[in-house]
């Protein structure tokens, strides 16, 4: 559009009023007689506009939905393979695209309707004018050479009309393309930063939950009247069956959702009174799904924070013994990363994704079943590492396997969205309680 429209559009325009001023002064009943047609013109430009933009529309959403499924496919190639779906996945593939040649048709049909209607158009403009221009050049009144100057007028009138229709149709295309980069940018963000936010310079660590209600649709509770503390520097584990809340708390504490009731204090600050940029930038979060950038091993570590020196990735890499595997590797640091990290093991990418935690020495670690996809062997090198990993830091784990917390300074046991019980591993096993009975079955898995 900027480039093969906007530029061209100026010109026709100008031509156009050039060329009525001209036919106006040579002879206005003449002219008046031509331009009767203009409102005809109007009316089927508007009426293609609105034709066009639906037809456009509907073009722009089925190759969305043409690229979105493409994109799954080629990410779920090996689960697609796997299980013999590739037919059933192509014939998918085929009635969307169908819908998408449906659409491009209709774009086509509107557009063969439109030009050949400006071009008849043209015909009866030029019709009109030599019969009533040739009838008063036989009567006299009218000079031969003003009729011919009208002609090549009408002539050079009607071709700014065709290339703007064909800049028309550029345009209209363009429209509904932004129309739908408008629709994210105009979305109205659901977390909002307060106007005055309150200003998080050192960290201690201390984070509060008093009394908090949490749903994700209205109605349905996730978290119900949850209140703990966490003192700076100790280490909580959050445990309790699928679906108990522990997720959506350390979500919660980032400030991806707004909790419905109560507060959420870190150093007795509410985090609504806080930018989120800046809360954020004081959280590590170490996430079961590892996602990699495409890039090498040091840019997947810094993300593109230049304070964060080659020396600082090999010392944090060594740390939570990361070095070891990265320098096996044919480029080490400079290793390409395929897409999401294909060519790295689970194993891998869980030491890759704390090393980028460290990397940014964050006061508050929060690891999301960090160590669920880790075999045994880098389990116990990660074990060791986090001892230096949360040395002066609140951490936060959330885990299934009971056997990555005991050291834990406290355990708070979640069940239907509230905390049950809360205490060391001991404590919580002499209780007999919820805890206990966790504990149990995961020994008797282990035993068998």
């Amino acid at each position: 559009m900027f480039t093969g429209v906007l530029v061209n559009l100026f010109k026709d325009i100008f031509i156009l009023l050039g060329i009525m001023i001209v036919m106006l002064r040579l002879n206005l009943r003449l002219a008046l007689t031509v331009f009767s047609i203009l409102p005809i013109v109007l009316f089927a430009s508007l009426f293609f506009r609105i034709k066009a933009r639906e037809a456009y529309r509907e073009v722009r959403t089925r190759l969305a939905r043409i690229n979105a499924n493409i994109a799954e496919n080629i990410s779920g190639m090996k689960i697609v393979q796997i299980f013999n779906q590739q037919q059933k996945k192509f014939n998918q593939f085929d009635e969307i695209n169908k819908g998408y040649l449906a659409s491009s048709l209709k774009e086509i049909k509107v557009f063969a309707v439109y030009r050949p209607f400006i071009d008849l158009l043209y015909y009866l403009a030029l019709t009109i004018l030599i019969w009533f221009g040739g009838g008063s050049v036989l009567r006299g009144t009218l000079e031969f050479g003003v009729l011919f100057a009208f002609v090549s007028y009408v002539q050079m009138f009607f071709q700014p009309i065709n290339d703007l229709t064909e800049k028309y149709n550029i345009l209209q295309a363009s429209m509904a393309s932004s129309e739908r980069i408008f629709q994210l940018l105009d979305k109205e963000e659901d977390i909002k930063n307060p106007q005055n936010p309150v200003p998080l310079t050192k960290v201690e660590g201390k984070i509060e939950f008093k009394n908090v209600w949490f749903a994700y649709k209205e109605g349905e509770w996730v978290l119900r009247d949850v209140s703990f503390t966490i003192n700076p520097g100790e280490t909580v584990a959050f445990v309790g069956a699928t679906g108990a809340g522990k997720t959506s708390i350390i979500s919660l504490i980032s400030r991806f959702y707004d909790i419905q009731k109560g507060e959420i204090l870190i150093d007795g600050v509410n985090i609504k009174d806080v930018n989120q940029q800046e809360l954020r930038k004081h959280i590590g979060v170490v996430l079961q799904d590892v996602f990699l950038f495409s890039g090498n091993v040091k840019e997947n570590i810094r993300l593109n924070n230049e304070n964060i020196t080659d020396e600082d990735i090999k010392r944090i890499a060594q740390t939570i013994n990361a070095h070891h595997f990265i320098e096996k590797l044919p480029q080490k640091y400079d290793e390409e990363v395929q897409e999401r990290g294909s060519t790295f093991s689970a194993g891998q990418r869980q030491l890759l994704a704390f090393a980028r935690a460290l990397a940014f020495d964050p006061a508050i670690l929060v690891l999301d079943e960090a160590t669920a996809n880790i075999d045994t062997e880098t389990e116990e090198l990660i074990q060791k590492a986090l001892t230096k990993l949360i040395e002066g830091r609140t951490t936060i784990i959330v885990a299934h396997r009971l056997s990555t917390i005991q050291n834990a300074d406290k355990i708070i046991v979640m069940h239907k969205g509230k905390v049950r019980e809360m205490g060391t591993h001991q404590e919580l096993l002499e209780k007999g309680g919820l805890y206990y009975d966790l504990y149990q079955l995961q020994y008797k898995e282990q035993t068998v």
